[in-house]
């Protein structure tokens, strides 16, 4: 008998939560999950609601949206590592990190609405994981002690899985501290759950308290495929742009969700139409459960340069880039013989906006596999 593993829900407040009743028994139902996953989410954090999966075809075993939150074996291969873009190495103190020389990350909570399988920071879901804190005091007396950062980012786990309550407490002791210019939230909510924002009243009022006091706040939302922007989604945006937000999309490419020229081109301009442009193209990090999900880079910048090419200027400003743990290295060219690279942003002030170029490698799919080629270029 396959024994259930039920996924709980974070309570955030709002009238309308997205019920978490998805478990082991009602997936092997649906034809969806068999044996060997049960070990999957022993190993990984696993979480869905019902806003969400009524959003798959379960007579697809190939649908996108199942690909992004329901457990496969295919996780169990051997595979990367649990901090593939080495996010340790800017962690002065718990829960925060500092990476580029004007951005901090305050990383609030271990929760999300739902698990996406590819996550790179499926770390913090595991038993033990001390990485996140709730007490932010640490944390903000670190980020008014350097006044070099201008840009806080509030991420995880996700931000909107805590209470407006939570938040606008956080969010105020940012705003005391002058030199900080602009607060970003990284959300998947908008995508996972939007009556989270839609029946919570707090929030739109939180962001026009931010811009009263002449800040900027931005949400980082996180759409991987276009049946995401559905018409609850788009509403939950126009929200919060209403208020006053910025909204931006960033997401990986993602083998069997997005990795698809005509898909790319449909999510980067659904985007813009929902006044959520798309920011960043992330190659997908070489996390551990994640082989699966892998694109190689060449062809994953084929796609991304193609999709560039169905839409009109609005949406073709996204950068493809690789989150490494020198920098955000976009890839700006590959011709017959070279991919050619530079640092978007750099952890190192001296390699700030280097440029590289390497031998072409279809095969490749993470920037350590490259070899340079000053020699041959």
């Amino acid at each position: 008998m396959v024994p259930p593993v039920t996924a709980h829900v974070v309570t955030t407040g709002h009238a309308r939560p997205a019920r978490c009743l998805i478990d082991t028994a009602a997936l092997t139902g649906m034809g969806a999950l068999v044996r060997p996953a049960v070990e999957v989410v022993e190993r990984f954090a696993f979480r869905a609601n019902d806003y969400y999966t009524s959003l798959i075809d379960w007579d697809d075993p190939r649908d996108p949206i199942r690909k992004l939150v329901v457990p496969c074996d295919e996780e169990l291969v051997e595979f990367g590592s649990l901090d593939a873009s080495n996010e340790a190495a800017s962690t002065p103190l718990a829960g925060v990190q500092h990476k580029y020389r004007d951005t901090a990350l305050l990383l609030v909570t271990d929760q999300c609405a739902c698990f996406c399988r590819y996550c790179f920071r499926k770390r913090l879901f595991l038993p033990g994981s001390r990485e996140t804190h709730r007490d932010c005091r640490e944390g903000l007396e670190y980020i008014a002690s350097h006044p070099e950062i201008t840009d806080v980012l509030l991420t995880g786990g996700d931000p909107l899985t805590l209470s407006s309550e939570y938040l606008m407490g956080t969010v105020e002791q940012i705003l005391a501290i002058s030199h900080v210019r602009t607060i970003r939230i990284g959300s998947k909510t908008p995508a996972f759950n939007p009556y989270r924002i839609i029946d919570d009243p707090d929030l739109s009022q939180m962001v026009r308290d931010v811009i009263a006091r002449g800040r900027s706040l931005y949400l980082m939302a996180h759409f991987d495929h276009p049946r995401e922007l559905t018409m609850e989604a788009v509403a939950a945006l126009a929200m919060l742009r209403a208020a006053g937000a910025m909204c931006l999309n960033q997401c990986p490419i993602t083998l069997g969700i997005n990795d698809d020229v005509e898909v790319l081109a449909d999510l980067f301009q659904r985007c813009t139409d929902a006044g959520c442009p798309q920011y960043y193209v992330f190659q997908c990090r070489p996390t551990t459960g994640a082989a699966h999900f892998k694109v190689p880079l060449v062809r994953a910048f084929a796609h991304v340069e193609r999709a560039r090419e169905l839409v009109s200027g609005l949406s073709r400003r996204a950068r493809f880039c690789l989150s490494h743990e020198s920098g955000k290295i976009e890839i700006v060219g590959v011709d017959e013989r070279h991919i050619y690279a530079r640092y978007h942003r750099s952890k190192y002030p001296e390699d700030a906006g280097r440029f590289f170029v390497y031998r072409r490698d279809d095969e490749a799919w993470w920037g350590d596999q490259l070899v340079a080629a000053a020699q041959d270029a």
